[in-house]
């Protein structure tokens, strides 16, 4: 009887677990002019690169200081939060996107912005991005063709 009971339950939390839904996923970019990532939460650990003032991480893991984060190629490594600001930037990552002055493809085109540019997302309008360039251009971008949402 008791093993039923642990059997139900042990199915009943498993059902539960598929039930929840997804974490929405958590960006932010780098706020200090260069941030060194390393392969461990310690200024100690080894040094793996240095991303760029604006680059956008996705935040994986929190810890005493530190995040675990991903970045636009998928490498995962440690960055001391300090580094970080909450302004959401996002990088193109098509060869050339181009930024329409309306959330529609047969808008006028406004910029276009080559491969690994940084943009400022200023809000979300449904496939598209209202984003900003560093000159101050704004204009909607396909949400598939950046990264950091």
């Amino acid at each position: 009887m008791a093993l039923r009971r642990g059997l139900a339950l042990a199915a009943a939390l498993a059902a539960a677990h598929f039930a929840l839904p997804a974490a929405a996923l958590e960006f932010r970019s780098v706020g200090a002019k260069a941030a060194i990532l390393y392969d461990a939460p310690s200024a100690k650990a080894n040094r793996l690169y240095v991303l760029g003032k604006g680059y956008p991480v996705e935040l994986l893991v929190t810890l005493e200081g530190w995040y675990k984060v991903r970045d636009a190629t998928g490498e995962l490594a440690w960055i001391e939060a300090k580094d970080l600001s909450p302004a959401r930037m996002v990088m193109v990552r098509v060869a050339r996107a181009d930024v329409r002055a309306a959330p529609q493809d047969d808008a006028t085109v406004a910029f276009q912005a080559e491969q690994d540019v940084v943009l400022e997302l200023l809000e979300l309008a449904g496939a598209f991005a209202r984003v900003r360039h560093s000159d101050g251009t704004t204009g909607y971008v396909r949400v598939n063709q950046v990264w950091g949402l």
